[in-house]
């Protein structure tokens, strides 16, 4: 049976959403109120493929020249299906997918695996069909996790600054203030010659299409932000995809406060908790320290990968 790969227009985006929706590997970042917020930067390359005339996966991707990416504008892409596609399936979706964007003048395809906690169901069809297409292993990040049900108690450490924050009477609350919280993340970035992915009213923006999913908690001291964190809750996993202190908070341990809050309280009955990753230079150099605070709740590693598809391998 043959599959019909048809490239992301307005015609289709009913058929797009349909799929995320319906996928065993789908999260809301491919939602196209998501996905297609900041579209102008990227080339954008993306497939809906049908089988029967039936959408039955989607293909994240965006050209740079002659390599695909999938994609640079999420975290982490490749093929979204659901539970009707089998092995063989897949592999011929990929033989498609190598013919097409060979055939638009595309030498190879990077491809970034979506981490295992988020799959909702095993799908490692797409990994499979990577290893036979003769791909290669480019970059492994290592990102940080809990199990929440099962989490190892707090290093001294954190249960040292845990208590200090009580006791100086640092608040934590469910906020609306994002122009306040990117401010301070602006800040802290700053000093790394770095800066936010998302403005603050790309941020504003997304929390208001997806209020289920977006949501910034804050520390605050005599009523000022000192501490804050933007989580992304993907259903059975929440990801921390911002956290900033600013000195005070730092003093006070106010982020150690928050994030202790949102692990034992907030998201108790997720299944996961997740840090992000603590690595460099692509993949291959390890910020001890940043992974330290994380261990220290509990975190623990998974990889996040990263694979490269030259296409003229037959």
């Amino acid at each position: 049976m043959s599959m019909q790969l048809s490239k992301l227009t307005e015609v289709n985006f009913c058929d797009w959403d349909k799929v995320v929706d319906s996928s065993k590997n789908g999260v809301f970042l491919f939602k196209i109120d998501f996905f297609k917020y900041h579209e102008e930067k990227f080339n954008d390359e993306s497939l809906i493929i049908y089988k029967k005339n039936k959408p039955v996966a989607i293909f994240p991707a965006n050209g740079i020249s002659d390599v695909l990416y999938t994609h640079s504008g999420l975290t982490y892409g490749g093929l979204v299906y659901g539970q009707d596609l089998h092995a063989k399936d897949v592999i011929l979706i990929f033989q498609s997918l190598r013919l097409y964007y060979k055939d638009k003048g595309y030498k190879k395809i990077i491809y970034k695996l979506i981490p295992s906690i988020f799959r909702n169901y095993p799908s490692d069809e797409d990994v499979y069909a990577l290893f036979i297409n003769k791909t290669s292993l480019i970059r492994r990040d290592l990102s940080s996790v809990i199990e929440l049900k099962n989490r190892p108690k707090f290093s001294d450490s954190r249960k040292n600054t845990i208590q200090k924050a009580k006791k100086n009477n640092v608040i934590i609350n469910l906020s609306a203030d994002f122009a306040s919280f990117h401010l301070l993340l602006s800040s802290v970035l700053a000093k790394f010659g770095a800066q936010p992915v998302h403005s603050a009213e790309e941020l504003i923006l997304l929390a208001s299409r997806f209020p289920n999913n977006i949501n910034l908690y804050t520390a605050k001291k005599d009523e000022e932000i000192i501490a804050g964190c933007l989580v992304f809750d993907f259903g059975c996993v929440v990801h921390t995809q911002y956290l900033a202190s600013s000195p005070e908070g730092r003093t006070l341990g106010a982020l150690d406060y928050l994030l202790a809050t949102l692990i034992q309280q907030v998201y108790q009955e997720k299944k996961y908790f997740s840090f992000g990753i603590s690595t460099e230079q692509s993949g291959t150099f390890l910020n001890e320290g940043l992974i330290a605070q994380k261990e220290g709740f509990g975190g623990r590693g998974i990889v996040h990968d990263f694979y490269e598809w030259d296409l003229s391998n037959d």
